[in-house]
């Protein structure tokens, strides 16, 4: 891992770049973070609260405000107050969204030009006002942070997850095993290709660097190593086939297969075929009424044929079925005792005794048949949703506790991500979310025994209390300490002592994420996702790129390098297809679309024009063959950006120094290049001299 100091991490400012003021409204919990990351870009902040705040999770806020004023943000008197007119954003980040929106149409009518951030979940209102209003976008803190519960959850080698259009990232951190085949194979840079970059490699998988690049691409992945990369989701399993996973013997499949796999399904029946067995009974006794019936129509048919030879088949074999029906009295007629019926005069007793057997017969076990359909009709309609209902999984699951928006938002994640997942709640729910997952309505303690704890592989909290959530952390790991504990929180100062206090839950403050997003937003960046591991965040981030701004004109490599951020997609224009993971060699133009992963120290340097210093140099010795001084030339003009002319000067008079100063990355992968084109070339410090 190459070193801040090796690397020479000195910000210099190409692009001076001077910060408007911002005003915050609502200076809860998101407006109190919000207003500390705007600090850290070093802009002018003033602020809008209703009164004083008094739960003040960031220890000097009034200190980092540069005026604080009391009153609804809502009306125009404040906002006038408040200096408006000159802010370049506004960040409405109260509580309720109707004021939010509200005080969003006020600032507009104040002032057209500056750009609005809110806090609101009314995802088709705030579609419509984007359009109508210009230069506004919204967000919900519980919807950013839901990505980061989910994956979390997810535990393993996943870090991050996120969807780019139709395209799909996986973020992994993953430890070097002898037995892989990286491991004393490859070179770190060998790993980056069209559908992979490397992020971050460390020797301590406990302690890992702030900022992307600081790796040695030279160096050879050995054991206990430990990367993080991105890679395309498309090419997921093979990666998972070659790279990652050890190698299984068949002994290993035959034992996963037996032992597990069929187990599982075996445990997972025995409701199933109890449900079974119940309706076999019930089925059983329907055969023997159906087969008890069909005989006596039958016998019934006959004995009327046979006493009757001059009737029709057809007329005893409907006579009989009338009479299985109870209706004897349609066929005799009504009781007359001085005149009896007309088919009861010529009938022999015992045969209008047999008649009225088959009657009382056929009543009783009809009879039995109906009830039997009519419970099965029942059953079914009350039936119906537990039905569907998916049964409680095993082993390896995720279970989730508050099935809150932000709960159910995590549950569709996962759902996507294939993770076996169980709800709890306390409370109920639409008949519609137990179709999605198993769900468990009662009280937390006794739901906890119903969810095989002890096998799942972690336990997501996110209930509305943070005492709650820290509550039910401490239950699971009395009953499970080995299960992974994922809580919610909004509060930061609770969210670094409970992290000191309890080592093995992880506790996301859902405040301190959504303020990134929301002061990135501020600064016009367009923010598509974001995930977090080791205490910060890193944003996915889109750029188009305009005349004037800190990107336009430089190399991917001086993006990638100067300002600390990874591409994972360009665009040349609109309508021409997109690169994923793109060649360095690409010079960014007004109109070019650009997707990157970014910190917030990123960001800054982005917004401020600041870029590490260049501190490295190429000294090319000889090229060993004619044709390499041609192509020589153009590699150094491709990777380095320099003029074409200066490089084929360079190539012309070896032994000499490429007068270019460049990124240590950048100048290693020129000296591979020359190297390959039979071109001697090394590295050096650069020197002004």
């Amino acid at each position: 891992m190459v070193s801040s100091s090796e690397n020479n991490y000195q910000p210099v400012k190409n692009y001076p770049t001077k910060l408007d003021k911002f005003l915050v409204c609502g200076l809860g919990s998101l407006g109190q973070h919000c207003v500390a990351i705007l600090k850290e870009y070093g802009a002018i902040v003033n602020a809008i609260d209703l009164e004083q705040p008094q739960n003040l999770q960031i220890p000097n806020l009034l200190n980092l405000l540069e005026n604080l004023f009391f009153g609804d943000c809502r009306q125009a008197s404040v906002l006038e107050q408040a200096d408006i007119s000159q802010c370049r954003t506004i960040i409405l980040a109260t509580g309720n969204e109707r004021v939010n929106i509200e005080a969003a149409f006020a600032a507009r009518l104040l002032n057209p030009q500056v750009r609005l951030v809110i806090r609101s979940d009314k995802k088709n209102l705030n579609q419509l006002l984007s359009q109508t209003l210009g230069n506004f976008i919204a967000f919900e803190p519980n919807q950013i942070s839901a990505s980061g519960f989910a994956v979390a959850a997810l535990g393993d080698e996943h870090i991050g997850y996120f969807q780019v259009e139709e395209h799909q990232f996986r973020v992994v951190k993953h430890q070097i095993q002898m037995h892989d085949p990286w491991c004393n194979q490859l070179h770190i840079h060998e790993l980056n290709t069209q559908n992979l970059r490397v992020l971050y490699h460390t020797y301590d998988a406990s302690v890992l660097p702030k900022e992307f690049h600081q790796w040695e691409p030279e160096r050879k992945l050995r054991p206990d190593d430990t990367i993080i990369y991105i890679e395309v989701k498309e090419q997921l399993q093979s990666l998972k086939k070659v790279a990652i996973k050890p190698q299984r013997n068949w002994q290993q499949l035959w034992q996963e297969i037996v032992l597990g796999r069929v187990w599982k399904n075996f445990q997972q029946q025995i409701p199933s075929w109890r449900r079974k067995l119940h309706t076999y009974q019930s089925l059983r006794v329907a055969i023997i009424c159906g087969l008890t019936v069909i005989f006596l129509w039958c016998i019934g048919t006959i004995i009327y044929i046979l006493n009757y030879p001059h009737s029709n088949v057809v007329e005893a074999f409907y006579g009989t079925a009338v009479l299985l029906l109870g209706g004897y009295g349609d066929l005799f007629g009504g009781i007359n005792f001085q005149t009896p019926p007309e088919t009861a005069q010529h009938m022999p007793g015992w045969l209008r005794l047999f008649s009225l057997a088959l009657t009382l017969t056929g009543i009783g076990f009809v009879g039995v048949l109906y009830a039997l359909l009519t419970d099965v009709l029942l059953s079914s309609r009350f039936q119906f949703f537990k039905s569907y209902q998916p049964l409680i999984p095993v082993k390896n699951h995720v279970v989730l506790i508050g099935l809150n928006r932000v709960g159910q938002r995590v549950a569709a994640l996962l759902e996507k991500f294939k993770q076996p997942v169980v709800g709890i709640s306390s409370i109920g729910l639409g008949i519609d979310f137990f179709h999605k997952i198993p769900v468990i309505i009662d009280s937390i303690t006794d739901a906890l025994g119903k969810v095989n704890l002890a096998n799942s592989k972690s336990v997501v909290v996110v209930t509305d209390d943070d005492m709650e959530n820290l509550e039910i952390a401490l239950m699971v790991h009395a009953q499970s300490p080995t299960t992974r504990v994922i809580i919610r929180t909004y509060d930061r100062n609770f969210r670094d002592n409970v992290a000191r206090l309890f080592p093995y839950a992880q506790v996301i403050c859902t405040s301190a994420i959504s303020a990134e997003v929301f002061v990135a937003a501020a600064f016009g960046e367009n923010i598509l996702s974001l995930f977090n591991f080791d205490t910060q965040s890193i944003l996915v981030v889109e750029y188009t790129i305009e005349a004037g701004d800190t990107l336009n004109g430089l190399l991917l490599a001086e993006v990638a390098y100067g300002y600390g951020v990874v591409p994972i997609l360009y665009q040349n224009f609109k309508r021409s297809p997109v690169k994923l993971m793109p060649s360095d060699n690409i010079q960014l133009t007004v109109g070019d679309r650009l997707i990157v992963l970014a910190n917030t120290n990123s960001l800054q340097r982005i917004e401020r024009g600041e870029m590490f210093n260049k501190t490295w140099q190429v000294e090319i010795e000889k090229a060993l063959a004619e044709d390499a001084i041609f192509d020589g030339a153009n590699e150094i003009s491709i990777i380095s950006g320099c003029s074409i002319g200066t490089a084929r000067k360079l190539m012309d008079n070896l032994p000499g120094q490429l007068p270019k100063a460049l990124y240590k990355q950048q100048a290693l992968r020129l000296v591979r290049r020359l190297s390959k084109l039979r071109v001697t070339a090394r590295l050096k410090p650069f020197s002004d001299n």
